[in-house]
């Protein structure tokens, strides 16, 4: 695997890389030694899948606050998706800053979503399946979320999202402590 700096401090695209023959390719998805090595999170505690049947599906933009802050790792198994991560850590030197990168079954590419980052994506495609690795379990007392066009960020989403939940358009506008931020200083 290749790992690769995105623009927000400790997040990071991972490549795969394939080893090819006549049969097809084989490649390495996750490797604990790898991720441990490259200062990684590298065990996981729940793996999640979600197939949006319409292009344009928004889910997002969620976290989790401490003590289940979760570090995510992103792919899109099948379609197309655009990923948004935003660092809501107020002792970041991104703070506030998102970063977007489409991931697609064609390039194969993951998102580590590091603990203190609301996370969502919009599907590019029909019938596109997401599956991704979540270091903490779900915790619904812990579960915040943003507006996916709240004007504090300035999301530039490539394509207007057409399905939204209910629930993602009824979070509110940015609120610091609504939003907890101060709970996610020092987390990493």
């Amino acid at each position: 695997m290749k790992f690769h700096k995105a623009p927000l401090q400790d997040a990071y695209v991972i490549e795969m890389e394939p080893r090819g023959d006549e049969r097809g390719f084989f490649a390495r998805a996750f490797c604990e030694n790898e991720f441990r090595e490259a200062g990684l999170v590298s065990r996981y505690a729940q793996v999640n899948n979600s197939l949006s049947v319409q292009k344009g599906t928004l889910r997002g933009m969620h976290y989790q606050l401490p003590p289940a802050a979760e570090v995510k790792l992103v792919r899109c198994l099948r379609g197309a998706l655009y990923d948004v991560i935003l660092d809501l850590r107020p002792d970041s030197a991104t703070y506030g800053k998102w970063f977007g990168i489409e991931l697609s079954e064609d390039n194969r590419t993951m998102l580590y979503v590091p603990r203190g980052f609301a996370h969502g994506f919009v599907t590019l495609r029909e019938n596109t399946e997401a599956f991704y690795m979540v270091s903490d379990a779900y915790m619904p007392g812990g579960e915040r979320g943003l507006r996916y066009d709240d004007p504090e960020f300035g999301i530039e989403w490539p394509i207007p999202p057409a399905v939204i939940s209910e629930k993602d358009q009824n979070w509110p506008a940015f609120d610091p402590e609504f939003h907890a931020i101060e709970r996610l200083r020092g987390v990493r």
